[in-house]
């Protein structure tokens, strides 16, 4: 009888296995799909892009320890998971404005694949966006480091921003990027319409 041959994994333990391999192979070509600009998208536009998830980040992970606390109660627990899971794939969204998948559906979208996505109704809602973020996030960060709410009433004793000391700092330390979500999404919506704009033919007259 033939020793039976040793598997690749088996021999060499720190070696990945095959399984992991195609995981990690299908991970890379999806994030470089969604995150590649498409034509006519400037470095300065691409970055400004990857910035506002990375604003939106720090909010997101401050959130979790209090979703892990014993004290949580299960449905707070999932509220905050959930909360912090949608504002990172709303910033995501950004990515759209410079990606081919934000002009053109992806071929597995359901009914839409193939189709170009509508300038205009892309850019009201965007630059709709953009202007309801830059509001509230101002005018809540203004009104927090002003010890009221929006509302005028004084903050609750146990609001993490009157915790003084390093809690104070680091709460807001990690809010405070989110200022950004607003302006960072209006750029990035205008440079979106120009260069779409410019690569829309136009008819005759117009």
């Amino acid at each position: 009888m033939q020793p039976t041959k040793p598997l690749s994994h088996a021999s060499n333990p720190t070696a990945p296995r095959p399984r992991v391999r195609r995981l990690h192979a299908a991970w890379q070509t999806t994030w470089r799909t969604t995150h590649k600009p498409t034509t006519g998208v400037t470095r300065t536009t691409q970055l400004l892009a990857y910035a506002v998830p990375l604003a939106v980040l720090p909010s997101s992970i401050w959130r979790l320890p209090a979703a892990l606390d014993d004290g949580t109660a299960p449905g707070e627990r999932a509220y905050i998971i959930l909360l912090s899971i949608l504002s990172e794939a709303l910033a995501f969204t950004a990515i759209g404005l410079i990606a081919p998948w934000g002009e053109v559906f992806p071929r597995r979208t359901p009914l839409l694949g193939g189709r170009r996505v509508p300038l205009r109704a892309t850019v009201i809602a965007s630059a709709t966006a953009a202007t309801l973020l830059t509001l509230g996030t101002t005018l809540t960060l203004v009104t927090q480091i002003l010890g009221t709410t929006i509302r005028g009433d004084a903050l609750p004793a146990d609001f993490p921003g009157e915790a003084g000391g390093w809690q104070s700092a680091w709460f807001y330390a990690c809010y405070a990027p989110l200022i950004l979500w607003g302006p960072l999404l209006a750029v990035l919506t205008h440079a979106y319409w120009k260069r779409r704009r410019a690569g829309t033919p136009r008819s005759p007259g117009t």
